[in-house]
């Protein structure tokens, strides 16, 4: 079979069981073997013979059926089965290397006895221990003759069937890491599904006053894990609910998981909604409580929920005995509100992972169990049968609260919740009333017994233009909240980094000789002419008579010319003052000496008679010797240069196991030489290495990758595999952070004669090939991240851009694809890629946003005040509010201005003075929305002068009409922005008409426009006169 295996999982797991086993603890002491037997039933969705068939092999085998004696382990399965059980199966001579017992393979037969094997199986169960009980998991109960027949045998040869499914399920309950990894993706999606599907769906239906049933919402909820926008990236094909939503309101609460939506209208009081996801066979649950304009006695019970699960969750920790956890959370309901104790649910929740619910785990008053660290639980609380004093027709007078989460148990500490989905009242509760309106309350209601619909229709609509935000609102109201955040943490941040300054490097000082002993002995230095000592770089010259040497180093250029009869050669050196280049910064390790700044030598072009040579032949070698030797220094000055800073990696541990996951001919990007070559990749313990075809090596260790991207080749003509990293790696003589590996899946460029003499192309034919080659690609660069991902137990995971989220812009020279991934800004197609982290970065500010452009700039700015901000030019204006939309869902400030600003000083202004920055707003200088026209403002305006005045010691009367300047452009952009607004404040029309006609006048304009023409007036480009203007002081 095709199908892989984890062997490593498997042994591992296996010897949890057997060491679970001889410990020898409760039912494991009183069985002499355990059998598992799974037959074939459409309708079992959760058992643990299957789940633990999942758990060791990763796939449910049906009509299959296992025993585990002390000394061996037997299989019986079909063929196709002992193929792929041949994987783990112990050859001769190896007996015991893993750590398990020898696994024998029996084949199923044909025919329905299957006698000889089940008394090969029946003599190992009696040769285990003493041979007289089975372990069995007695709830699993599988139709068909085969197995029938298996229990027949077992009943017939009298042994004694002992129940071990608690047992092996708390063997099963402690997650590994991969497993959490995964159990963590299940919450994340099940999250997912709940905020941007159910919650915004149940708004719409609220504020459009639909009727909808609880039942076609539950199945709407379930069309909506087939859709990858609510998935978090994850395949469709691996996702499945654990169970049918269960939706509940309008008085009639059962708070269990046992139930399914019914057929009544959602009611618009207390919404309860139970949903669970499963992702890869490991489970995930949620459940919230969705409020309708909910009363405060309501809201003060709802807050006390959150109280008691906040008390369950510390005392959920590794060593806590269950009943103990749940006694003290009834004592502490007791002790603060013990009118609700009888309405507590009966218990709190239970273990989960592949199966849903493990009925030996539940959080009850009886159980004895202990929790262990990596244990995941569902916790589910809620208060039923509650009444609501304030209701008047029969299902607005009950109703229940319920809430849960998935959660992980820890060490020491308090349990961490796996759905961090928001629950306060503030998140649940959908209020359609203003405080203001409460007098009218009961005036309303009589209107709706009288008008029945049509009123509540409207008034819900009227309510709704006043009170509910729409999508912008929304996005200003969170951005505001963001602002909060970003100068909070960025002044914490940058007063822990304070005193950590960073040391300058001095520039090597580089040494010609350590002393005259080295010094050259050769004749051309005896005779005063200029020699290069090649060996140690040097040049020697002389200077006033004297032999000097200087280091190739000390010399910034050379110019040699030909004047008459004589040749000049012209050296210059690099003294304080002069610039080092771009990169090497001006630092001498002693700059108060005294330095040679240049020095020119002339030479005759006549030759005198008995000179060997013309004199100026020296000078022509030495210019054309230097300037190699110069070459050759900065070459390897280079080199030295681009591995300063790489961080020693480890060593590739090379897997010699045949089945590693390889993908082959793919090209590298950048390239390891001058011309691109093919190669394989090749997945290993630790790390991927590219082999090309000439044998050059690429290892890329897994603990070095930040970022791995696969982008498939829809609307591409290349696939790639995208590893952008955390430190950099040497190949090809120089550092990339970037490596990408790709093949062309098209044809880039078409040679329009290649077919001028042979017959013609079939279009159909070729693009019906095509589509079959890129579905065969993306098959197997697929197939080839989900092993990668398995080896690596889900600590490397694949990111896949999202193309429908993706805007069009210029971070380089060209044009490309921007496209967001989950924790990422990419693009991997074009060359240098583009991949911004979205953890590091701290905000974005669009640059050039104005109506009459049709596009504008966005630039990055970075947590790292020091890094140099990103620039990405040419973005569609039509691009701006899905960007924002964007953005703003993954929690990133952003802002926008009319104005490119200069961003170098801007960041040296904060980085020089971080408590000035923030004493005087922070990066609330960049919201063309500020707290009105305020001191405040005013502090954001002048801080905008100081960063773009090139010189502190100008005049104060310029400063002031740069500040004047700045303050009347942000002015006249809220004035423009805020038309239209209720809330407006300042001059009415009437006024502002005034002001214009009179700065007409002072300008001999003439008024070639009606005067009640206002409209058009109030955009023409004429400054409020200047006398009006506000002066700052």
């Amino acid at each position: 079979m095709a199908v892989n295996l984890d062997k490593e999982a498997c042994y591992r797991r296996l010897q949890r069981l057997y060491g679970s086993w001889k410990k020898g603890e409760d039912e494991f002491g009183k069985v002499d073997a355990i059998v598992v037997s799974v037959g074939v039933d459409e309708e079992i969705v959760y058992a643990k013979s299957t789940a633990l068939q999942t758990w060791l092999f990763g796939y449910e085998l049906t009509d299959t059926i296992m025993v585990f004696c002390d000394t061996k382990i037997l299989f019986l399965a079909s063929k196709k089965k002992v193929e792929f059980l041949k994987q783990v199966a112990v050859t001769k001579g190896n007996e015991g290397a893993n750590g398990v017992p020898p696994i024998t393979l029996l084949t199923r037969e044909k025919n329905e006895s299957n006698k000889a094997n089940f008394d090969k199986m029946m003599e190992a169960i009696k040769g285990s221990r003493e041979g007289k009980t089975v372990g069995v998991f007695s709830k699993d109960k599988f139709p068909g003759e085969y197995m029938k027949s298996w229990n027949d045998t077992i009943t017939a040869e009298g042994l004694e069937k002992v129940d071990i499914s608690a047992v092996v399920a708390y063997t099963m309950a402690v997650k590994e890491d991969g497993e959490l990894a995964l159990m963590k993706k299940a919450a994340a999606i099940t999250s997912e599904v709940y905020s941007k599907f159910f919650k915004e769906r149940v708004m719409e239906i609220v504020d459009a006053d639909e009727k909808v049933r609880h039942s076609k919402l539950a199945e709407a909820v379930e069309k909506a894990i087939e859709e990858k926008k609510f998935l978090g990236g994850a395949d469709p094909s691996t996702v499945e609910m654990c169970y049918p939503p269960i939706i509940q309101s309008g008085g009639n609460y059962s708070l269990k998981f046992s139930v399914v939506s019914d057929k009544n209208h959602m009611h618009f009081g207390a919404i309860t909604c139970a949903m669970g996801i499963r992702y890869k066979s490991y489970c995930s649950n949620l459940v919230r409580t969705l409020m309708v304009d909910p009363p405060q006695d309501m809201q003060d019970n709802y807050n006390f929920l959150l109280q008691v699960e906040e008390e369950l969750l510390k005392e959920l920790k590794h060593g806590a005995k269950i009943s103990d956890a749940y006694n003290s959370v009834v004592e502490y309901v007791k002790k603060e509100k013990p009118e609700l104790a009888s309405k507590l649910t009966k218990n709190l929740g239970f273990a989960m992972g592949i199966e849903f619910r493990e009925g030996s785990l539940v959080l009850n008053a009886k159980n004895q169990y202990k929790l262990k660290r990596g244990m995941v639980l569902s916790i589910s609380l809620g208060f039923s049968e509650l009444l609501n004093k304030e209701g008047k027709k029969d299902e607005q007078k009950k109703y229940a609260l319920f809430l849960g989460d998935s959660i992980q148990i820890n060490e020491d500490e308090a349990a961490t919740v796996l759905t961090p989905v928001k629950k306060k009242i503030k998140n649940v509760g959908i209020f359609l009333k203003n405080d203001d309106e409460d007098d009218d309350e009961e005036e309303a209601d009589d209107a709706e017994e009288l008008l029945g619909k049509g009123a509540r229709g409207a008034a819900l609509l009227t309510d709704r233009t006043r009170n509910e935000m729409t999508a912008e609102e929304k996005r200003r109201a969170h951005q505001k909240e963001l602002a909060d955040q970003v100068n909070e943490e960025a002044k914490r941040r940058l007063t822990e980094q304070k005193g950590e300054q960073q040391i300058q490097k001095a520039r090597k000082s580089n040494v010609s000789y350590k002393g005259v002993s080295q010094m050259p002995r050769e004749k051309d230095i005896r005779d005063m002419k200029i020699f290069i000592d090649k060996k140690y770089e040097t040049v020697i010259m002389p200077v006033f008579g004297i032999a000097t040497p200087f280091h190739i180093a000390t010399i910034k250029n050379i110019s040699m010319s030909v004047e008459g009869d004589y040749t000049y050669l012209r050296i210059n050196f690099y003294v304080p003052g002069s610039s080092l280049g771009r990169h090497e910064g001006n630092i001498f390790p002693n700059p108060d000496a005294t330095f040679v700044k240049e020095i020119t030598y002339r030479a005759s072009n006549l030759k005198t008679p008995g000179d060997p040579a013309v004199p100026s032949t020296n000078l022509q070698n030495a210019f054309r010797i230097i300037k190699e030797v110069q070459k050759r220094y900065k070459t390897r000055e280079a080199e030295e240069k681009e591995k300063e800073g790489i961080v020693k990696q480890d060593s590739l541990v090379i897997n010699l196991n045949r089945s590693n996951p390889k993908l082959k001919d793919l090209y590298i990007r950048p390239n390891i030489a001058q011309k691109r070559m093919q190669g394989s990749l090749e997945a290993h313990t630790n790390g991927f290495r590219f082999t090309s075809v000439r044998g050059d090596k690429v290892d890329i260790l897994y603990n070095n990758i930040k970022h791995s991207i696969f982008q498939p080749c829809d609307g591409e003509m290349i696939i790639v595999l995208h590893f952008h990293l955390k430190n950099a790696i040497m190949f090809g003589k120089k550092r990339h952070t970037d490596v990408q590996f790709y093949t062309e899946v098209g044809e880039i460029t078409t040679d329009l004669g290649k077919h001028q003499h042979m017959h013609d192309r079939d279009d159909l034919y070729a693009e019906q090939m095509e589509r079959e080659m890129r579905h065969k690609l993306k098959s197997a660069f697929k197939n080839f991240i989900e092993k990668v991902e398995t080896l690596t137990k889900e600590e490397l995971e694949f990111e896949v851009p999202f193309r429908d989220l993706g805007f069009q812009g210029a971070p380089y020279r060209s044009t490309c694809l921007l496209q967001p991934t989950s924790s990422s800004l990419v693009n991997v197609t074009e060359w240098p890629p583009f991949v911004v982290t979205l953890d590091e970065v701290e905000l974005v500010h669009f640059e050039r946003v104005q109506f009459h452009l049709k596009n504008f700039d966005v630039v990055i700015v970075y947590k790292d005040y020091n890094k140099k901000v990103t620039m990405i030019n040419a973005v569609p204006v039509n691009s701006l509010d899905p960007i924002k939309e964007w953005l703003n869902s993954c929690d990133i400030k952003y802002t926008e201005g009319v104005q490119s600003l200069n961003w170098t000083k801007i960041m040296k202004t904060i980085v020089d003075d971080p408590e000035g920055f923030f004493e005087q707003g922070g990066w609330s200088f960049l919201d063309p929305e500020g707290e009105g026209s305020g001191g405040e403002e005013d502090s954001e305006s002048e801080m905008e002068d100081e960063t773009f005045n090139p010189s502190a010691d100008e005049e104060e009367e310029e400063g002031e009409d740069s500040d004047e300047d700045y303050d009347s452009e942000t002015e006249d952009s809220e004035y423009s922005a805020s038309l239209g607004s209720e809330e407006e404040s300042g001059k009415d029309w009437d006024e502002l008409e005034e002001e214009a006609r009179k700065a007409d006048r002072e300008s001999n304009y003439e008024e070639t426009e009606d005067t009640t023409s206002t409209r058009k007036r109030k955009v023409r480009p004429v400054a409020r006169p200047p006398s009006k203007k506000k002066r700052r002081h």
